[in-house]
């Protein structure tokens, strides 16, 4: 039985031929490291509302930053998984995502951000 999806394209398995099963396997694990990763994010942002000395609005902030992010990069972990799987099926260059670089950005910035509240927490403590 076949059928589309509501994207209106078929089925990975329906699409191409089916790659080595070690590049699958691969896809599958830089999938899984997605996922671990963004669960670290949102334990992150609970841990800076919880930790991190400072002002509240700002950790707060802070916090709903890393927690959205880790909700972001969950969901599109999938989409990326997928994306990579239907071009390996297809013969296809694997498509590039900006989702790295914005994770690598934003965990940067937050680092610098907890830096200066705990810098300022302990030189007014």
């Amino acid at each position: 039985m076949s059928f589309t999806r509501r994207s209106g394209r078929p089925p990975l398995h329906e699409v191409g031929e089916a790659p080595d099963y070690r590049f699958t396997l691969a896809n599958e694990r830089t999938f899984l490291a997605w996922v671990r990763t963004a669960l670290a994010m949102m334990a992150a942002g609970v841990a800076v509302v919880q930790f991190v000395p400072g002002l509240d609005a700002v950790r707060h902030a802070l916090g709903i930053i890393l927690i959205m992010l880790g909700g972001v990069l969950a969901g599109v972990s999938y989409t990326q998984w997928e994306r990579n799987e239907r071009a390996m099926r297809l013969g296809q260059r694997l498509p590039r995502s900006p989702i790295p670089r914005l994770v690598a950005t934003v965990l940067t910035l937050a680092a610098v951000v907890a830096l200066v509240l705990t810098i300022v927490d302990l030189a007014g403590g």
